[in-house]
C-alpha cells in the first residue's frame, strides 16, 4: 500500500474517532417550515367587541396548532439522532476496521520481507536456477517440491496484500462516506431543535400571559373539544370486524401495562423514560419492554409497522395521528388511549378518537 493510501487511512481513523467526543450540536441556518398554518379563528361578529369566550378559543386553537408543529419538528430530531447513534457505530466499526488492516498489512510485508531475506541468503538465485545447478536427483526432487511451496506461498502473502489493501480503501471511502452523513444528520437535528425551542416557547408566552382563571378555563376548552372528536369519533366508529375478538397478545399485555405505569410522568421532548416521556418515546419503550423493539419515532412507527384495519384494532395496537403523523398513542381498550400529550402535560388517558386518527399499526403482528 503506498503512502497516499496509508495517510488517507490514518487521517480518517484519527478523524472518526475525534468526532465521536464532540458535541452533538451544529449550527445551520432554518429551512422553511412545511407544518400547516395555524387554524383558522373563527369569524368575528358583527358589531361589538370580541366576547372573552371567543378570544380564549382562538388562543386555544393557536397554542394546539404551536404544539402541533412542536410535535412534528420533535419527531425530526428523534429520527436524525436515532441516524446519527447508528453513523457513529458504524465509523467505530470502520476505524477498528482499519487498525487490523493496517496490522495486517504490517504482518504481511514482514513475512514478504522474510521470504526476500532467505532468497538473498541463497545467493540471490531464484530456487530454480539453483535446482539446475544441483546435480543430486534426490535434492532435484525435493527442491521441486519446495519450490512450488515456496512459488505458492510467495502468490497467497502478494494477494493478501492486495486484497488488505482493497479492503483498506474502501474502508476509507466507507469512513468518509458515514462521516459526511454523520455531519448531515447533526446540522437536522440542530435545525429541528431550533424549531421545537421556538415552538415551545411561543406557546408557553401566549398561556403565561393568561390570569389564573383563564388558564383554568382554557383547560376546560381543551378538554372540551377532545370530548367533541371523541364523541363524533364514537357515533362513526366503524363496527368490529367479524371474527376479531379485540383481545390483546401477551407481548400487547405487556406493552399496554408498562405504559400504564407511565401515567403522571411529564413530557419532555426527546425523551425515553424512565421520569419522562415524549409520544413516541413512551409507545417505543413500551414495546421495547415488551421484548419488540420497534422504530423511535410516530412517523417511522407509521412508516415500517405493519399497518391494520381500525376495526380490527385490539389493546397493544399504536394510533398515529394527525396527517403528518407527528403523534401516536397506544391503545388500552373501550375506547380510550394512553399517550404523552404534549409539553407542560403529563403521559394520562384520553378518548382514542380525541384527536385526527390517520391510522393504525401493530408491532406484533
Amino acid at each position: 500500500m503506498n503512502r497516499r493510501h496509508c495517510a488517507a487511512a490514518a487521517i480518517t481513523l484519527v478523524c472518526a474517532l475525534g468526532l465521536l467526543t464532540l458535541p452533538a450540536q451544529a449550527v445551520a441556518a432554518p429551512t422553511p417550515d412545511s407544518s400547516p398554518p395555524p387554524a383558522a379563528s373563527a369569524p368575528a361578529a358583527p358589531s361589538g367587541p370580541a366576547s372573552p369566550e371567543r378570544d380564549l378559543e382562538k388562543i386555544r386553537q393557536e397554542i394546539e396548532t404551536l404544539y402541533r408543529k412542536a410535535g412534528a419538528a420533535t419527531d425530526a430530531y428523534n429520527l436524525a439522532e436515532e441516524q446519527a447513534k447508528k453513523q457513529s457505530g458504524e465509523i467505530v466499526k470502520l476505524a477498528k476496521a482499519i487498525v487490523d488492516g493496517q496490522a495486517k498489512m504490517a504482518e504481511l510485508k514482514d513475512r514478504a520481507g522474510a521470504q526476500a531475506r532467505e532468497q538473498y541468503r541463497n545467493g540471490g538465485l531464484p530456487p530454480g536456477a539453483q535446482l539446475v545447478l544441483s546435480d543430486d536427483p534426490q535434492l532435484f526432487l525435493d527442491g521441486i517440491n519446495k519450490v512450488r511451496t515456496s512459488q505458492q506461498a510467495n502468490k497467497t502473502v502478494l494477494a493478501q496484500l492486495t486484497r488488505t489493501q482493497e479492503d483498506l480503501e474502501t474502508y476509507t471511502q466507507d469512513a468518509s462516506s458515514n462521516w459526511q452523513k454523520l455531519e448531515s444528520n447533526r446540522v437536522r437535528q440542530a435545525e429541528a431543535k431550533k424549531k421545537i425551542n421556538a415552538q415551545i416557547a411561543a406557546a408557553e408566552k401566549l398561556e403565561s400571559q393568561l390570569e389564573k382563571k383563564e388558564r383554568d378555563r382554557l383547560r376546560q376548552l381543551e378538554r372540551d373539544a377532545a370530548n367533541r372528536a371523541q364523541s363524533a369519533w364514537l357515533a362513526t366508529r366503524p363496527a368490529p370486524s367479524v371474527g376479531v375478538s379485540g383481545e390483546a397478545t401477551a407481548a400487547g399485555r405487556a406493552a399496554v401495562a408498562f405504559a400504564s405505569a407511565q401515567i403522571g410522568k411529564p413530557y419532555v421532548w426527546g425523551a425515553t423514560g424512565p421520569g419522562s416521556y415524549d409520544c413516541s418515546g413512551l409507545t417505543s419503550q413500551a414495546w421495547a419492554a415488551a421484548g419488540r423493539p420497534i422504530p423511535r419515532t410516530s412517523q417511522e412507527q407509521w412508516r415500517l409497522l405493519p399497518r391494520i384495519d381500525i376495526r380490527d384494532m385490539r389493546p397493544g395496537d399504536l394510533i398515529i395521528y394527525h396527517a403528518d403523523a407527528s403523534h401516536v398513542g397506544m391503545y388500552v381498550g373501550d375506547g380510550a388511549i394512553v399517550h404523552s400529550p404534549r409539553p407542560g402535560r403529563h403521559v394520562t388517558l384520553a378518548g382514542a378518537g380525541s384527536m385526527k386518527i390517520l391510522g393504525v399499526v401493530r408491532p406484533d403482528k
